[in-house]
């Protein structure tokens, strides 16, 4: 959804990359693109006029203009803003000191909302809960059955005692409910109430009797993310209406431009608490506002990756692995089938891709990549036999030949697979001996493109007309050199670390110490050795 605005974002930060001294013709300039991008982005006026006004102040600031780096402070003072229209802190859900807790949806007919509340029911089953979905909306023609069809879907009970189709009393539905869920031990009750086509006054009413009924410890909104600046006027008339105590954003994987998530929060004043971010019950995810500003700077969510990763690896399997690999045996294909079974279980290799730092420059290749092609590869490396996939090296030209028959393909993709395997082993090799991501350095490319699946193979370029450089790359310039030397030095007695990856050339946000491959969780120890 933010890909325009990243873009756009990405492109005005990079005018100040290596800049000593930021001049107010400077700021000026980055302020005058952030606003027309925020604009673009279809974010409500008033709050890009409040945004736009707490960036100038801070960036014309002695917070600023004193920084060893300005151009990245003024990058992190974006991204501090970032943070606050987006609510700040991550806010959870309130439960109730004696179950049932009550959480009640609301908003316009065609939010998604009927859809959300089996998402939510899937994610507070997956939290350790016993949700129990109500089937309060008796309005809209066939609301009650796609509930209970959503409510399979989650493995949810669902309390449906009226057709619907205009037929019931949502308010004593929802009020039965309580009842129905503590005989049955159901901890969390969600009550979908019927939809409105626009500001309608009765059906508010009726979503406000509801409320009255049946004392919800939450009220979450649910607002279409891709309706742009008209969830602002939506939301303030469901505040009014209905006083909700969270907002839940549907459809942030649409191709809109993301005003309603950069606007909503701050007109409303209330927290967004989740988002749906696809169409399966997986793609469902609690709301994290410096996670969700880092995606926007292009700065990557490594934290909801591990969290994906530990849902939905095997810890037995990924330990057995990191013994392997610290035993120094090499990851054979077997190895290979298992992380890439936990890969598909996370979900589309397109968004988790997508949330690793600095992926911006490689839109192309991810809007070109063919999900389908992760179960082709899946294919071929089942088509062969324990032996093969234990012992890689035995697969001759016959042997290929029979896999590429077996899993319907070509000898060509096997052979561009097994290249793409042996870089991953090299890769795994030189990670255990502590050498870190071969090809990280500059001018390498980056690791991940070139072996993911459907991705074109790296492949050296022959040199042509190369210059004949100083020795060691050393510049002619003798204070630069000297000052090579030094960061050499430097290097070689460990008082240097890197810097954070991003699009912005490392922006270091609060001084966090330099990761640990040790501190990853035991999700990623079968893709990354030094992990638990």
């Amino acid at each position: 959804m933010f890909n325009s605005l990243s873009d756009r974002l990405t492109a005005t930060f990079k005018n100040l990359r290596g800049k000593g001294r930021l001049s107010e013709a400077d700021v000026d300039a980055t302020i005058r693109e952030i606003r027309r991008a925020l604009l673009d982005a279809d974010v409500a006026l008033p709050v890009v006029r409040a945004f736009i006004g707490r960036i100038r102040e801070r960036a014309l600031s002695e917070e600023v203009s004193g920084a060893l780096n300005p151009g990245q402070q003024v990058v992190k003072v974006v991204n501090d803003e970032l943070v606050g229209i987006l609510g700040g802190e991550t806010r959870r859900l309130n439960y109730a000191k004696r179950p049932p807790t009550v959480i009640m949806l609301a908003g316009l007919q065609g939010a998604g909302k009927t859809t959300l509340a089996g998402k939510l029911a899937h994610w507070l089953k997956s939290e350790g809960h016993r949700p129990m979905l109500v089937a309060a909306d008796l309005q809209r023609p066939n609301a009650v059955n796609q509930l209970e069809i959503v409510g399979e879907r989650a493995g949810a009970f669902v309390y449906a005692p009226e057709p619907g189709n205009g037929v019931g009393d949502p308010v004593q539905v929802a009020t039965d409910s309580l009842e129905v869920a503590k005989s049955k031990l159901h901890d969390v009750v969600i009550v979908d109430t019927a939809g409105r086509l626009g500001i309608d006054e009765e059906l508010m009413q009726q979503a406000a009797d509801i409320r009255t009924a049946v004392n919800p410890d939450e009220v979450l909104f649910v607002i279409d993310a891709m309706i742009g600046q008209d969830a602002v006027k939506t939301a303030e008339a469901f505040l009014e209406g209905v006083d909700f105590t969270g907002v839940v954003l549907s459809k942030l994987d649409g191709d809109s431009r993301g005003g309603a998530a950069l606007s909503v929060a701050e007109v409303t004043g209330k927290p967004i608490m989740f988002a749906s971010t696809g169409e399966s019950m997986k793609e469902f995810e609690q709301f994290h506002p410096d996670r969700m500003a880092d995606r926007i700077l292009d700065m990557g969510d490594i934290l909801t990756l591990i969290e994906q990763a530990e849902k939905n690896f095997d810890e037995k399997e990924t330990a057995k692995l990191q013994k392997k690999v610290e035993a120094g045996e090499d990851f054979d294909l077997n190895d290979f089938l298992t992380q890439m079974s936990g890969l598909k279980k996370m979900g589309s290799m397109k968004k988790m891709l997508g949330m690793m730092p600095g992926m911006s420059q490689y839109k192309d290749q991810l809007e070109n990549f063919d999900e389908r092609e992760v179960d082709r590869v899946e294919a071929i490396v089942r088509s062969m036999t324990p032996a093969e996939r234990t012992n890689p090296k035995i697969l001759n030209g016959s042997r290929r030949s029979r896999i590429a028959k077996g899993a319907g393909t070509t000898v060509t993709a096997v052979n561009q697979l097994m290249e793409r395997f042996t870089q991953a082993q090299k890769m795994m090799r030189g990670m255990t001996r502590g050498g870190g991501m071969p090809g990280a350095g500059g001018g390498g490319g980056m690791p991940g493109m070139g072996s993911m699946p459907g991705g074109a193979p790296n492949r050296k370029k022959k040199a042509s007309g190369k210059k004949k450089g100083r020795k060691g790359g050393q510049s002619g310039n003798p204070a630069k050199r000297a000052q090579q030397a030094q960061a050499l030095e430097d290097k070689r007695a460990g008082k240097t670390k890197d810097p954070v990856g991003s699009a912005f050339g490392g922006v270091d946000l609060d001084g966090e110490e330099e990761f640990d491959m040790k501190n990853l969780p035991k999700g990623f120890g079968g893709m990354f050795p030094g992990g638990k």
